[in-house]
C-alpha cells in the first residue's frame, strides 16, 4: 500500500512539473498565477509548492522578471502606473517586486498623459473643442490617468494643436 502511495506522489509531482512547464512555455507567468492553476488541476499545494520553488530556484519561475516584462508591454500602451501597479497586484505580485518594476518607467503619468493626448488629438482636431475634451478625458481616464493628469494633459495637447494652427496660417 505504501509504495502504491508513493507512485501516486511521484505522478502528481510529474504532472505538476508538466503543466508548469507547459504553462510556462506559452507565457510568463508569476508564482501565485502558477500556484492557482496547479490548484485548479487538483495538485495538493503540499505537492504543487516544493514544485514550484524548484523551478523558482533554477531559474524558470522569476516573478521580477515577469514585472518587468508586464510593465514594459503595458507602458507601451500608454497605461498610467497605478493601473500597471494595480494589474500586476492582480496577477499576484508581491509589492516589493511591482515597486521595484514600475520604477523602471522613464517617463511621469503627466508626460504620459501629455504624449497621448497629444497624439490622439491629431483624430479628434475637426470636431468642437467641447467634444474633443470629453473624449479625451475619457480616452485618457480609460488608461488610468487621474482626472486632474488628463485635464492637464487635454490642455497640453489643445494649446499646441492651437499653436500648431497659428504657424499655418
Amino acid at each position: 500500500m505504501k509504495s502504491q502511495g508513493l507512485a501516486s506522489t511521484d505522478k502528481l509531482e510529474q504532472t505538476a512539473r508538466n503543466v508548469l512547464l507547459h504553462q510556462l512555455s506559452k507565457s510568463p507567468k508569476s508564482s501565485k498565477e502558477l500556484s492557482e492553476i496547479l490548484a485548479n488541476r487538483e495538485i495538493p499545494a503540499e505537492i504543487a509548492e516544493p514544485v514550484i520553488q524548484r523551478f523558482i530556484e533554477v531559474g524558470l519561475i522569476d516573478d521580477l522578471a515577469v514585472a518587468e516584462s508586464f510593465v514594459n508591454h503595458r507602458s507601451r500602451q500608454f497605461k498610467a502606473k497605478r493601473v500597471i501597479a494595480y494589474e500586476l497586484k492582480k496577477k499576484g505580485v508581491d509589492d516589493a517586486i511591482i515597486e521595484q518594476a514600475t520604477d523602471q518607467i522613464e517617463h511621469s503619468d503627466q508626460e504620459i498623459a501629455n504624449m497621448v493626448a497629444a497624439k490622439r488629438i491629431r483624430s479628434l482636431k475637426n470636431l468642437e473643442e467641447q467634444v474633443v475634451r470629453r473624449r479625451l478625458m475619457g480616452f485618457l481616464q480609460r488608461r488610468g490617468f487621474s482626472g486632474e493628469i488628463s485635464s492637464r494633459a487635454i490642455s497640453f495637447a489643445i494649446d499646441g494643436l492651437k499653436l500648431g494652427d497659428n504657424e499655418h496660417s
